[in-house]
């Protein structure tokens, strides 16, 4: 996979952190839940980059 494919999904996982986070914040009130999301985001953009 070429670096602009990998930039390109990168870039489209981190809307939906920035997003997500927000809306994971809103209906739970704790950044643990944010944290978790997030990681789960990364771990799924590094199995799409890592295939």
């Amino acid at each position: 996979m070429d670096i602009p494919r990998r930039l390109g999904i990168l870039i489209f996982t981190a809307v939906p952190a920035i997003v997500g986070g927000g809306i994971v914040y809103h209906f739970f009130g704790s950044f643990v839940q944010v944290i978790i999301f997030e990681i789960l985001l990364v771990l799924a953009a590094l199995g799409i980059i890592s295939s």
